[in-house]
Parts: structure tokens; sequence; C-alpha cells
């Protein structure tokens, strides 16, 4: 096993848990999936149900795709993709420390820049991709451009559609 096997390996696992306990937080903590579409829908992201469904399907994907190594810039575009969403919608407003009110989004740019590391690095050795002979494709500028492209575009056509900030402002307007 190669140095940029273990890199691949250590981040694949250490993205692919945090994704998996994002998208089972989404459906089952604290309020559930009605829950997440609801705070879904009080940032701007409607129908709220259909973007809780669609983050938690992902995320959940995404990780699993992850800890096992296959499709691996596929996977990570996954995560590029909801974290570019959630920088955007929620914490990109409130700068960029994490502990701040609000959250900004240091915590979600490290996860898409994990990610994009993760695209360029391939599955690695210890990965499906490696032992279906797929990381010598998947890996280095290709694996990035794959991750960081798809994941950006996905994010931009989900927040170009669906997303809609003005309706909040003019529901509190109203309140």
């Amino acid at each position: 096993m190669t140095s940029v096997d273990l890199a691949s390996f250590i981040l694949r696992i250490a993205l692919g848990v945090v994704l998996v306990a994002h998208g089972w937080n989404h459906a089952f903590g604290g309020g559930g999936l009605a829950g997440t579409a609801g705070w879904f829908a009080s940032i701007g992201l409607r129908p709220g149900r259909l973007h809780a469904l669609m983050a938690t399907a992902t995320e959940l994907g995404a990780g699993a795709l992850l800890l096992l190594g296959v499709l691996t810039p596929l996977a990570a575009a996954g995560a590029v993709g909801t974290m570019m969403v959630a920088l955007v919608t929620a914490h990109l407003r409130n700068g960029f420390f994490v502990f701040r009110p609000g959250q900004g989004y240091e915590y979600v740019l490290m996860i898409i820049l994990a990610a994009c590391a993760t695209g360029a690095l391939g599955g690695g050795a210890v990965s499906v991709d490696g032992l279906l002979g797929l990381d010598d494709d998947l890996h280095g500028w290709a694996g990035l451009v794959l991750s960081a492209g798809a994941g950006g575009a996905g994010a931009v056509a989900l927040l170009a559609v669906f997303w809609r900030p003005a309706m909040i402002a003019e529901s509190e307007a109203r309140d």
C-alpha cells in the first residue's frame, strides 16, 4: 500500500462516516425527516420534504459508496454538492468560524475540500474501485474535475431551481 492509498483510505472513511451520520440525522435525529423538511423550507429550499429526502438519500448513498470506495469521485461529488448547498443556504452569511451564531462555513468548506481531495486521490488500493481496476482511470485531475464539477454543477442547478430566500424575507415582513 502506497502513501497515496493510505491517504485515500483515511479520507474516504472519515468523509463516509460524516456523510452517513449527516444523512442518518436528517432521517432519524431530532424531528426526523419531517423536522428536516421544515428546516429546509425555513431556509428557502422548497418543497422542504423533497429536499429533505434528496439530501438524506445523497448523504447516505454517497457516504456508503465512499466507505466502500465505489465510484469514489462520483461519491465525492455527492458530498461536494450537498455541502455547497449547505454553505450557500445556511452558513455563508454567518462568517467563517463555525462557533459564530448560526454557524459559519468553515466546517462545510472543509468537507467540500476533503471531498475534492478524495476525488483526486481516487479510491486507492483498498477500495472496490481498486479491486476492479477502476481506480486507474478515476483519480488525478479527472477525479478532481468529476468531484468538483459534478458536485458544483448539481448544487448550482438545485439552488437556481429550488432556493427561494426572497420568500422567507417576504414571509417575515408580513409577520
